[in-house]
């Protein structure tokens, strides 16, 4: 069986989805910054949370 997701996180889907939509309606090149910039914030979130998680100030 699925499990249900919060409001809140439907919420958060929502907003992602339609600021992909906005971002297309702009363009290849647009849509195109916000996949790699989407990607970088990613990547420098994993440093961070692995630099907290060495010093156990995160799960």
């Amino acid at each position: 069986m699925a499990r249900r997701k919060s409001l809140i996180s439907q919420l958060h889907q929502l907003d992602r989805d339609s600021a992909n939509v906005r971002a297309a309606r702009g363009g290849p090149a647009s849509y195109g910054k916000r996949v790699v910039r989407r990607k970088v914030y990613g990547k420098e979130m994993g440093a961070t949370r692995s630099i907290l998680k060495a010093f156990g100030l995160s799960k």
